[in-house]
């Protein structure tokens, strides 16, 4: 066990608006990672994480959102779980490393003994206690959350090979273009404070070769010889890569879940793997009911206290998350879906493979569905903020944007 005079800073990147085009239409009303997943906004999952690592002293969140637009959700998670956590806004793009650096004052400020870095759009058990005390046992400056993959799947992201005996890394390559290996980076790390070192000469680097590269003008605007800038950092490219092998950088393989969140259609999967494990981790948060004074719950479910739902709603489950000042009507069925806050579904309506957007409203007797193909475009029928879907409609395997008003069937369509 590590000594606890140790203290421990996390970091969990969340990116800005002009990362978030691919979670479109929902992105337009929220931010990515303030969306909620079985309940809870995504970077609450990651939170709630880290509030189990011994010796925590504070958590950041770094972005490029405005700070007006993470201040409420701060605060209350700030109170909630009697943890420090406070955003930091990037003032202009520096790299997943650089940004790191660029407010390595403040992460040392308690004087960490180690930082856990984590990304947000990754859903996962964030297994840390486990991976810091594997950290420390290794003895290396950084450990990588890694999990096995099928090789089909694995060149999509950052693929490494590691010692089987040491879990020293010896390789890394970010998607590369030829299988490497089925291992892949799952964007949660722990780093002593050293990292900094390692960022720092990365730009200590680039500024001597651009004192030293002497060419023409022309020469200077070929794409070739155009330079990163020195404080942009990228931490697979610049710092993985060129580390491994050299016995400062370690694995930590998980054997649970994991997703990266990229687009709506992964939310409400992973929204899924997060209401089962709320079942050994949070139970007092999943609804239950057999259908006789109350609807009938099958499987992991969340209803907020502020929704309503009509006793004889006919199957509610498994994957459902409703949530604030929701109205489900009588013989409403709901599967694998996302009720946002005040939705109304009206009698007798069916929601499968969806997520239905605030205020919006579902009509008697129609049909909101999908084939629950969580990475095709269409897989999930997405309705945006304020959309109306008239009485007995049937929407399957579309997209609709905000404040539109559906009085005929589609499929497969995206109504702008």
């Amino acid at each position: 066990m590590g000594s606890t005079e140790e203290r421990i800073v996390a970091v969990i990147m969340v990116g800005g608006p002009t990362k978030g085009t691919r979670f479109r239409p929902l992105s337009l009303n929220i931010p990515k990672p303030l969306f909620p997943l079985a309940g809870q906004a995504m970077v609450h999952h990651p939170i709630s994480a880290c509030k189990r690592i011994p010796n925590l002293a504070q958590i950041y969140l770094i972005g490029f959102y405005e700070e007006r637009e993470f201040a409420l959700f701060v605060s209350s998670v700030s109170n909630e779980l009697r943890v420090p956590v406070r955003y930091l806004k990037e003032d202009k793009p520096h790299g997943s490393a650089g940004g790191l650096y660029n407010f390595r004052d403040l992460i040392m400020e308690d004087n960490p003994s180690h930082i856990v870095l984590l990304n947000c759009d990754v859903c996962c058990s964030f297994p840390l206690p486990d991976m810091l005390e594997a950290h420390r046992r290794y003895g290396g400056m950084g450990t990588i959350l890694v999990i096995k993959v099928s090789p089909e799947s694995a060149y999509q992201f950052g693929e490494l090979v590691a010692d089987p005996v040491t879990n020293e890394l010896l390789h890394y390559a970010e998607k590369p273009e030829t299988f490497v290996s089925d291992r892949i980076n799952c964007g949660v790390y722990i780093f002593t404070p050293d990292i900094f070192t390692a960022i720092q000469g990365v730009s200590t680097q680039r500024k001597d070769r651009a004192t030293l590269r002497r060419v023409s003008s022309f020469e200077a605007l070929q794409p070739a010889n155009r330079s990163l800038p020195t404080d942009f950092v990228r931490l697979d490219q610049d710092i993985l890569s060129p580390l491994t092998g050299k016995k400062q950088l370690y694995v930590y393989e998980t054997m649970d879940f994991w997703e990266q969140i990229k687009n709506p259609g992964m939310s409400l999967k992973s929204s899924g793997l997060y209401l089962a494990q709320f079942r050994f981790t949070s139970p007092h948060l999943l609804a239950s009911g057999d259908g006789t004074k109350n609807a009938t719950i099958t499987g992991d479910v969340f209803i907020h206290p502020s929704a309503k739902v009509h006793p004889t709603a006919k199957v509610i489950g498994p994957n459902v998350s409703i949530s604030a000042n929701a109205r489900i009507g009588a013989g409403v069925r709901l599967v694998s879906c996302i009720i946002l806050d005040d939705v109304e579904i009206q009698e007798n309506a069916v929601v499968i493979h969806a997520i239905i957007g605030w205020k919006s409203s579902i009509g008697r007797w129609s049909r909101v569905q999908a084939s629950g193909d969580y990475n095709a475009k269409l897989g999930v029928t997405i309705l945006g903020e304020s959309v109306t879907v008239e009485d007995e409609v049937v929407v399957i395997n579309s997209i609709v944007l905000p404040n539109k008003t559906l009085n005929v069937s589609v499929q497969e369509e995206i109504i702008l």
